[in-house]
């Protein structure tokens, strides 16, 4: 799993489903958060998140350092290289991280990738105010940083190995607020799916999809400063008028990255309550005329 950092996203609540279907999991995570990641596993301050349904718990079986914006060391500056938080943890690419893999796990020890990651430094900005170098970022760690991966890992993955990512309704949709080039490197992810599921699936017989999921409260989404509306939005006008929970897209990761669904790739697979289905927002006469849950009307 790449890209987790905490609980509060989605990665934790996949990495959970997954542990619970009977899947090792390791993660990739950013190295200037991954001192601090370690210190709170240590300090139990995840164990609620960790526990299973039997009242286990799982554990990650390593946690890798992992800058998806470098598919090389030598790609990485050299004031990143020596920085504090980055020069204590060998090679922190996308392909240092397919060499401790092999290292750690044999020739070819994976069948399931999930790419959790996303970052924009400009996110906060409409898109009209996004500099250039922000817009090239958000594209290359949000959407590229697939390509590199299924490129990289799909060469030690196993047969019929399975490669998901998360992505948003920005991707077709206007959603205000949520700037910074990050809807233009959600929808490459999204083109970019289909793509890499022919051609994966040619090169390496390997699955690819993505998941576009319904709004979350995780502290990335929290920064940006508009997340509280829009769930409240979402809940109101989908056809299930429900919040939707992290757990819902683990379950739907867990299907995806399983042989149930081995016949599935090159698909956005929707987990939003239905929100996308909407062409038009509910008036509360809306709601009476199809009859409202809880209305007494059938």
């Amino acid at each position: 799993m790449a890209g987790v950092a905490d609980d509060a996203g989605f990665g934790f609540p996949i990495a959970r489903a997954l542990a619970e279907a009977g899947a090792s999991v390791c993660v990739g995570t950013w190295p200037p958060a991954l001192n601090i990641f370690r210190t709170l596993l240590e300090r139990g301050k995840f164990s609620e998140s960790m526990k299973l349904s039997s009242g286990d718990s799982f554990a990650f079986e390593r946690i890798y350092p992992l800058d998806a914006a470098y598919d090389e060391l030598g790609d990485a500056p050299e004031d990143v290289r020596t920085s504090k938080r980055y020069r204590e943890t060998g090679d922190f690419s996308i392909s240092g991280l397919c060499a401790r893999l092999v290292e750690d796990f044999g020739e070819r020890p994976i069948d399931i990738v999930v790419h959790a990651l996303a970052n924009a430094p400009d996110i906060k900005k409409p898109l009209l105010d996004t500099s250039r170098s922000g817009y090239i970022t958000a594209l290359s760690v949000s959407a590229y940083s697939m390509i590199s991966m299924v490129r990289r890992l799909g060469a030690i993955a196993r047969d019929r190995a399975s490669f998901l990512s998360l992505t948003f309704l920005a991707g077709e949709r206007v959603i205000p607020g949520y700037g910074g080039g990050m809807s233009s490197a959600k929808a490459a992810l999204e083109s970019d799916t289909r793509t890499l599921a022919f051609e994966a699936g040619h090169r390496f017989g390997a699955r690819v999809n993505t998941i576009s999921a319904g709004p979350l409260a995780s502290r990335a989404a929290v920064a940006i400063g508009f997340i509280d509306d829009m769930i409240e939005y979402c809940r109101i006008h989908s056809p299930l008028p429900e919040v939707m929970n992290a757990d819902e897209v683990a379950a739907t990761a867990a299907f995806l990255s399983s042989p149930l669904a081995g016949g599935i790739t090159g698909a956005t697979v929707y987990v939003d309550k239905g929100f996308h289905a909407m062409g038009k927002a509910i008036r509360p006469e809306d709601r009476v005329a199809v009859g409202a849950r809880g209305s007494g009307q059938s």
